[in-house]
């Protein structure tokens, strides 16, 4: 089973598109949206953002297709994008490596399974780890920063072939940014390797 993490450098630069790009690409994939909430509203629609209700002393796996497959819910829009299958983790701090592993037990049969979210990242080993940016962003949130190093490449939806430095500033690096940047044109290709046989693969994603 091949895992493939989507992060970003903040809200709302497209990491549920680029979600839904790949698991379109990737008949019989499996996909994870993972949501850290706090024990107090988030200040947004309650009805549609916040999970404060939702925690407790464990993490909540919700697997029940009426609990996922919701128009208005990212988790919807992965079910409407093809995927096999859908998890939504919900957590409070400290609980994300125990969540992702429940999650990951229940889709253990798929071949290769696409998670949304940033800390995600710091209890797992995955395939291929994908950061998201946007030129023009407000901001690069520290929980970006901290996994920026992890990274195998850079996904920017709007990419224009600018430079390493570029790149570089979009995800806060104090460096030349040394790993690919992809953009639209390089969905098939990121999909290709991924589909192809792990033993006859030239590196661990295919890609």
């Amino acid at each position: 089973m091949r895992i493939v993490t989507v992060s970003g450098t903040c809200s709302e630069v497209g990491k549920t598109t680029l979600v839904c790009e790949l698991l379109a690409r990737l008949p019989g994939w499996a996909a994870i949206k993972v949501t850290r909430g706090h024990y107090r509203s988030c200040g947004r629609d309650p009805d549609t953002c916040c999970v404060s209700g939702l925690l407790g002393d464990e993490p909540r796996v919700f697997s029940d297709r009426a609990d996922t497959d919701v128009a208005a819910k990212d988790t919807g829009r992965y079910w409407a994008s093809g995927a096999a299958d859908v998890r939504w983790v919900v957590v409070a701090r400290g609980q994300e490596a125990e969540g992702i592993a429940r999650a990951l037990a229940e889709l253990r049969d798929y071949p290769g399974i696409v998670i949304e979210g940033n800390r995600v990242v710091e209890s797992l080993d995955p395939d291929l780890a994908i950061m998201v940016a946007l030129p023009g962003q407000k901001e690069i949130k520290v929980s970006a920063r901290r996994i920026v190093g992890r990274m195998h490449g850079l996904y920017v939806p709007e990419w224009n072939g600018a430079g390493a430095r570029d790149a570089a500033s979009l995800v806060g690096a104090a460096g030349p940014w040394e790993r690919p940047v992809w953009g639209p044109g390089d969905l098939d290709r990121i999909a290709a390797g991924l589909s192809e046989d792990p033993a006859a693969a030239s590196t661990p994603a295919g890609v």
